[in-house]
């Protein structure tokens, strides 16, 4: 069975002012959209068709560069839908209670890890992702280029921020500190990275 594009968890315009519809309009119904038809084109008649999405990452991530293509439209779907689950209306500030304990014995505090994981969302040279991953029990602020991500390095994705120009760029030009200021105080979806936890 083919992939299909994922709602987004939220309305088109729930995000506003921090991100506009006409972003998500393109960002998801175009850039998004044009992941998941690239993938089903690449597998369609293959050994892949049929798994699941981290099978299909996994065993394209086994064989580059042969499946680089593969792999970079299945993870820039799977990416994107984390991403989608990342944002929530009313988010931002501190995670509740759990994940924080968690933040502050592996950072040292919260404002530690704010700190880190700015410098990595602001620091990604070009197209990538700056994520909050869990380690081998351990929580850190990690940064993929392009598509890559978590899952391809033993990592447990917990919350990740796409900082593709596509993710900002019409909202917020060639200011991607602002952007990353604004997933932090007002979007972050602390409730999704706190039921990722291990």
């Amino acid at each position: 069975m083919a992939f299909e594009l994922p709602p987004l968890p939220f309305a088109p315009n729930a995000l506003e002012p921090y991100i506009y519809a006409r972003t998500l309009e393109f960002h998801h119904g175009k850039h998004h959209a044009a992941y998941v038809t690239n993938l089903n084109g690449l597998i369609k008649d293959t050994d892949l068709e049929g798994k699941t999405l981290e099978e299909i990452i996994l065993a394209a991530a086994a064989d580059l560069p042969a499946k680089q293509a593969i792999f970079n439209n299945a993870a820039q779907v799977w990416n994107h839908t984390f991403f989608w689950n990342s944002l929530t209306k009313g988010g931002g500030g501190q995670p509740g209670a759990k994940l924080l304990a968690r933040i502050e014995a592996d950072f040292g505090s919260f404002d530690a890890f704010k700190t880190e994981f700015k410098t990595a969302a602001t620091g990604q040279f070009g197209s990538g992702w700056a994520w909050l991953v869990e380690d081998q029990g351990k929580l850190k602020v990690v940064k993929t280029a392009n598509a890559d991500l978590p899952l391809a390095h033993g990592q447990k994705a917990l919350l990740t921020i796409d900082v593709w120009e596509h993710a900002y760029y019409l909202d917020y030009q060639n200011r991607r500190p602002d952007f990353v200021q604004a997933f932090l105080d007002h979007l972050a979806n602390w409730s999704f990275a706190e039921a990722n936890l291990g």
